[in-house]
């Protein structure tokens, strides 16, 4: 049996990790990462998801989009000429990042053939008990796909709750986010981007940059052009 923990960099995510872990034993986990350019994933992202790896005694798996470390989501975004593959979508850059190498990666280690769903792995995610929906949502999207999935966050036997607890320090991006993604995450709101807009300015320029190429605000949400 395997478990592959959804390993975006994030706290939650390294939690799911842990609980893993000390669960099903380290020889059956494996951290899944999508590896992200130091534009978008600062480097204390990079720091805490090899700091919880290495403590884990575990080597980062990575599914990348190609050129990975040279592309940011803005360049993905101009490079398709979008934002959003439809109006109520995900992001465009989300997709060509993240979901579409992590599908790539499990068809080819773990094939599924649905509807028959594997019963050898087991897909682990780090959405909140608060997250009912999401974790509907992709309870259903997962299984029509041939794979199951779990919540460590919503286990009752839970052992930990912050890394702080085994002495790892949680990404920076903590202080000021309340999340790990990306410098300019373009699902984000007004507050987000105001804070790039004062704390990475070369950031704010490369998003503004995007829009004037693509000829739409991913920002605010309006168009034309509405920075």
């Amino acid at each position: 049996m395997k478990y592959v923990v959804c390993y975006s960099g994030g706290h939650y995510s390294a939690i799911v990790g842990i609980e893993a872990v000390r669960k099903y034993g380290k020889e059956n986990v494996i951290l899944l990462n999508h590896d992200l350019c130091s534009r978008s994933e600062l480097a204390d992202i990079k720091r805490f998801k090899k700091e919880v790896a290495d403590y884990l005694g575990l080597e980062i798996t990575y599914a990348n989009m190609p050129d990975c470390e040279n592309l940011d989501q803005f360049d993905v975004c101009m490079g398709l000429n979008a934002f959003k593959y439809g109006i109520q979508s995900s992001a465009l850059c989300t997709h060509e990042l993240k979901t579409k190498p992590f599908y790539e990666w499990l068809a080819k280690n773990f094939p599924a053939d649905p509807p028959k769903v594997r019963e050898d792995v087991v897909i682990m995610y780090g959405f909140e008990p608060a997250e009912k929906t999401r974790i509907t949502r992709r309870v259903g999207i997962m299984a029509a796909k041939g794979y199951k999935t779990d919540y460590p966050l919503l286990w009752q036997d839970r052992t930990i709750h912050d890394t702080e607890e085994v002495g790892i320090k949680r990404p920076a991006a903590y202080e000021i986010f309340n999340h790990g993604n990306c410098i300019g995450y373009l699902k984000a709101g007004k507050q987000h981007w105001f804070t790039v807009y004062c704390l990475y300015p070369d950031v704010w320029e490369k998003a503004n940059q995007a829009e004037e190429a693509i000829g739409y605000s991913a920002i605010f949400r309006t168009t034309p052009c509405g920075h």
